[in-house]
């Protein structure tokens, strides 16, 4: 079973509706959800439209106040087949925050952790996710309690959590931007975790320097290229597709305990390597109102050459793929900033089964070329009993020439995501498809797959509840 379907239905229990209606078997029904979220993939998440219809709607209203269903059940299902991918390979541990819903100064957030392959950016699967409401003001309150006290403690956490889920990877590194700039995240690291954190504040050394004006003196180690693909707007400030001029610095640094909060506990220093990425010699209007790239990285990794400076800031790149995560959540997929449950618990329940099939459809995105490393098998996205109808579509799909075949080996990721991006429209000859053709892709799969189960087991009619 995949990941998705299984962690949907953690905690489900089977419950009577009245009236003359074919019931699913015991914990169906967060397979039922799975399916209806998939099918909705692009459109605003209702329950109404979810449900497919007014017994669907029960069905899922059910299941998302259920008490005996917890987010954190189904995240851990997820967790654990996570697990299972991570084993033998270096992951790196992305995490960041995204915005469900604001309001006055504060709002609603969703912090996720994804697991992602440090070679080739093959996503492993979901690693962690919390929900925490941030409220305006108290600054002073905050800046003076202790980090377990504090919602920058999911920084921590969520650092701890890549430790155990990725514990049988062969190195697990975490990399977060600047709101992760924490001293107690470098000073509390898990044993065997490395960081790979944006600096956001300019910190005290144990030499009395500050941070940025000692590696703006540091010398030049290397200078080189990169192609920026477009960015489009929606996911940070829009930018047109360039080529990069970038120089790279680096050195060992000693951050100083800072003076201010309940720290005393925490070492004086803590041993990094600063990297320091910046982009030179922009061509005007090359950057299109963007800011040039400068990164200044801080990291747990050695770093005793310019090779190991790009080798970092590569690893800082992969970030990208949570932006994604989050573009496929919103506006570009499940909208979930419209959602308009307000109950807490019931909101977060279908927040989390959305987060789960948003990892399934970027796990489809990157699997479409194939990918530059081995293979990933398809039951990464769906169950067994899937292949068939998988199979089934494609010889559908599939034209004369050799440009209209699949060309990946049948049972693979990268065979499934073809069938669903030429299902989404996607013709095989211009472009390739992104998240968007397959949502709708496998909207038209999952609808097929419906279709399929009621002719090989159509409803029975039951009787009335007594």
């Amino acid at each position: 079973m995949s990941d998705s379907v299984s962690a949907f239905g953690a905690g489900g229990r089977h419950g009577g509706l009245s009236g003359a209606v074919w019931r699913p078997p015991p914990g169906k029904r967060g397979a039922f959800l799975l399916g209806r979220l998939v099918a909705s993939g692009g459109r605003k998440l209702r329950v109404r439209r979810l449900g497919g219809d007014r017994a669907g709607e029960i069905r899922l209203t059910r299941f998302l106040r259920n008490g005996a269903v917890t987010c954190t059940e189904m995240l851990a299902e997820a967790g654990a087949r996570t697990a299972e991918r991570c084993v033998g390979r270096p992951v790196l541990a992305i995490q960041d925050t995204t915005v469900v819903r604001s309001h006055g100064g504060g709002g609603d957030y969703l912090h996720a952790v994804l697991a992602v392959d440090a070679r080739d950016g093959t996503i492993l699967g979901l690693i962690d996710g919390r929900f925490l409401q941030r409220d305006g003001g108290r600054r002073a309150a905050r800046r003076a309690a202790a980090i377990e006290e504090k919602e920058s403690f999911r920084w921590l956490q969520g650092a701890d959590q890549a430790a155990s889920v990725c514990a049988g990877a062969s190195s697990v590194t975490v990399i977060a931007d600047r709101e992760s700039d924490i001293f107690e995240a470098f000073a509390l690291r898990p044993q065997g975790v490395e960081l790979v954190v944006r600096a956001a504040h300019d910190r005290s050394l144990d030499d009395g320097r500050a941070l940025f004006a000692a590696i703006d003196a540091a010398p030049v180690a290397g200078r080189a290229e990169l192609d920026l693909p477009a960015r489009p707007l929606g996911t940070g400030p829009g930018r047109r597709r360039r080529t990069a001029r970038l120089e790279a610095r680096f050195m060992a640094v000693t951050l100083a305990r800072p003076k201010h909060g309940r720290r005393a506990h925490l070492p004086a220093g803590v041993e990094l390597t600063l990297v320091d990425v910046r982009e030179i010699d922009a061509a005007p209007g090359a950057v299109s109102g963007a800011a040039p790239i400068h990164w200044r990285l801080l990291t747990t990794h050695a770093v005793a050459c310019a090779a190991d400076a790009w080798a970092v800031a590569g690893l800082y790149r992969r970030r990208w793929a949570i932006e994604q995560l989050f573009r496929t959540l919103k506006t570009e997929g499940f909208d979930i900033e419209d959602m308009r449950i307000e109950e807490p618990s019931p909101r977060n329940r279908l927040l989390t089964a959305a987060l789960i099939a948003a990892v399934c459809i970027q796990q489809l995105v990157h699997a479409r070329d194939g990918g530059p490393g081995p293979l990933r098998p398809a039951s990464d996205a769906f169950e067994p009993r899937d292949i068939p109808l998988l199979e089934a579509c494609c010889a559908q799909l599939e034209g004369r020439t050799q440009r209209q075949k699949n060309p990946h080996p049948r049972g693979s990721l990268a065979y499934a995501a073809w069938v669903c991006a030429r299902l989404g429209g996607w013709t095989g000859y211009y472009g390739k498809p992104g998240p968007v053709v397959m949502l709708h892709g496998w909207l038209e799969f999952q609808a097929r797959k419906r279709g399929a189960d009621l002719f090989q087991h159509p409803p029975q009619a039951c009787r009335h509840d007594v």
